[in-house]
């Protein structure tokens, strides 16, 4: 019985031809736009999650409190290097370093431009290097005793930064100072980090005057530490030797656990403001749905008295309406799910090409997929529900003398 309703449906949704695709415009519009910004969001945090997976759960991050813009730009809370030495003294801390960040001007090949520059202890670059993901392209890794030499990322070799790619073995000037390029990064999918600037801490205060100015410490536990646990000591012995306590305190101290739980709840609030504001195209879609529903059934009327003359009870009048108006829902969700699909995967590319990060990729969880056939079919069904109900209820007689 079932299969014929949906047999019926069908013959009469291509009897409507033109009709029926355009009841069903409003709501694939509206299901390829939920699910390019569904496929989008999911593939920006499942990228997020591995990035955080390759951090690694064994460290976390120190970084002053009421700076007035990037860090770097001298805000009236700084940390130093005492607080540095504080935090890598306390026992479970396998290793710490630091960063020290400014804004420089930077010279090549009769071209200035302006970027941030990162100074780093050479003693400590291991740790730097592992949460970075930082790997040489071309030449080598900055070490100890470097003096007037820089690692540059991949940007300046292949984003057109300069009118000429910069290369391991040129000279370029910054703030006033010549350079080496002891190497080029490896692209790690971050417009960000793959613009990075990075010298010797030394070097680093002697162009920018930055004294003992700390912008981030970086910490790693010992194997096997509960990082939270240590976090927690290292928040104490820095609140005894800044003078501060934990109601004033002038720092922060974040986990990879906590800096994730931030982004997924941003994406999530974004995504679903929007998908809010894609619902808006579903609900004229949905009122496309019921006005041609409604119109079939007095265009049918007297087909529905035929039905019912030889037979057909109010319930196979409702069911049919139904399922016709739950096709045209799920018909309309299918193409959108594949425009949505084709979408997501062109705004991939273009991010790519546009910004030169690999973070922004497309999803099609099946779930989603599913998910969103599921749901066009029931808005469907449940927008022709009133004119289903009405075509049930339409008496037999009158619908034999309806002209």
């Amino acid at each position: 019985m079932i299969k014929d309703y949906f047999i019926l449906a069908l013959r009469n949704l291509q009897k409507r031809g033109l009709r029926s695709w355009l009841t069903m415009l409003g709501i694939f519009i509206s299901i390829a736009t939920i699910f390019v910004l569904i496929s989008l969001s999911v593939g920006l945090q499942d990228s997020i999650q591995e990035q955080f997976r390759l951090l690694g759960t064994d460290k976390f991050f120190i970084t002053p409190l009421g700076q007035a813009g990037a860090p770097g730009s001298g805000g009236a809370v700084q940390l130093t290097l005492k607080d540095f030495d504080v935090a890598e003294k306390v026992a479970g801390v396998k290793e710490a370093t630091y960063a020290t960040i400014g804004n420089g001007k930077i010279e090549f090949a009769d071209q200035a431009r302006y970027y941030m520059v990162i100074g780093i202890p050479l003693d400590k670059t291991a740790l730097f290097e592992e949460i970075g993901s930082y790997k040489a392209d071309e030449g080598r890794m900055l070490i100890k005793g470097d003096v007037g030499k820089v690692m540059l990322g991949s940007n300046f070799k292949y984003g057109n930064v300069f009118k000429k790619p910069v290369g391991a073995g040129d000279k370029i000037v910054i703030n006033g100072k010549t350079f080496i390029v002891e190497g080029i990064l490896v692209s790690v999918g971050n417009p960000s980090d793959d613009a990075n600037i990075i010298i010797s801490g030394d070097d680093f205060k002697e162009l920018f005057n930055s004294g003992d100015r700390v912008d981030q410490i970086m910490v790693q536990v010992d194997a096997g530490e509960n990082v939270t646990d240590i976090a927690d000591k290292v928040e104490k012995r820095l609140i005894n030797s800044r003078g501060v306590t934990k109601k004033t305190e002038d720092f922060s101290i974040s986990t990879p656990e906590e800096l994730l739980q931030s982004f997924q709840s941003i994406l999530s609030i974004i995504t679903i403001f929007l998908i809010g504001v894609a619902a808006i195209s579903l609900v004229v879609g949905a009122i496309g749905i019921m006005n041609t529903m409604y119109t079939s059934v007095i265009e049918r009327t007297r087909e529905i008295g035929i039905m019912k003359a030889i037979g057909a009870q109010n319930k196979d009048i409702l069911f049919i309406f139904l399922i016709e108006s739950g096709l045209l829902g799920l018909v309309g969700g299918a193409i959108g799910v594949g425009l949505g699909f084709g979408l997501s995967k062109i705004v991939e590319v273009i991010i790519a090409q546009a910004l030169g990060t690999g973070l922004l990729k497309a999803a099609a969880p099946l779930y989603l997929i599913f998910g969103l056939l599921g749901f066009s079919f029931l808005i469907g069904a449940g927008s022709g529900l009133f004119p289903a109900w009405r075509a049930s209820k339409i008496n037999v007689v009158d619908a034999l003398r309806y002209e």
